[in-house]
């Protein structure tokens, strides 16, 4: 068995957006002030990790968050599409109250399982490829530490299956902007094996980041 590939599952840090509006893949999303201050806490977190590689998703939010990081480590950022933002079709951009009273939102929320939005993705559909893409990043970094900076319901996905999870429980935890959760990956009999070492720690919160 090859060494064990640490993986920092990196939420982007908060815009003022966050908690009103579905942003999707709506382009424009860029961090307030928060969430500046927010990704400067993950660069100096994620600086004492000691990483070796950082990834982002392709999204405006997620990009600025990694930039911190970037600029505190001389990482290069590089973007990778498999652990993108949730395609959300027609509904991006709309308000969170504006949803409430669409059934496919509702059936969306407690069937993430098998639910699609609609004009975009499953949730499933975002598990396979974020799991696609963690798989190639523990192939191109055997026993390396790797910051992946990335989405809500990516991260989810990606956690759910090492915790033998259905996606239907999704919302039994929680994965806030600018927080980290933490695995262990590895490949074995042509699969991949994993283990969590933390989840939703907040690095700029000083006392969680001290006992991650």
């Amino acid at each position: 068995m090859r060494a064990a590939t640490t993986v920092f599952l990196v939420r982007h840090a908060s815009h003022d957006r966050v908690g009103d509006t579905l942003c999707g893949r709506i382009a424009g999303v860029r961090l307030g002030a928060a969430g500046q201050a927010q990704s400067r806490a993950l660069a100096g977190f994620l600086a004492a990790q000691r990483i070796t590689a950082l990834l982002s998703s392709p999204m405006e939010r997620a990009r600025d968050t990694a930039a911190p990081v970037a600029e505190q480590t001389g990482l290069a950022v590089r973007i990778d599409a498999g652990f993108n933002e949730i395609d959300v079709g027609e509904w991006a951009g709309q308000r969170f109250d504006a949803l409430a009273g669409d059934a496919r939102w509702t059936e969306w929320n407690h069937r993430r399982a098998t639910a699609r939005a609609p004009g975009g993705e499953s949730m499933a559909e975002v598990q396979q490829r974020a799991l696609a893409a963690l798989a190639q990043l523990v192939a191109d970094h055997p026993g390396g530490r790797v910051a992946v900076v990335s989405h809500c319901d990516v991260i989810k996905a990606v956690l759910a299956a090492h915790l033998g999870m259905s996606l239907n429980d999704y919302m039994r935890f929680e994965i806030d902007p600018a927080s980290v959760s933490t695995l262990a990956v590895w490949p074995q009999d042509g699969d991949l094996r994993g283990k969590i070492l933390s989840l939703n720690i907040h690095p700029d919160m000083p006392s969680q980041a001290a006992a991650a």
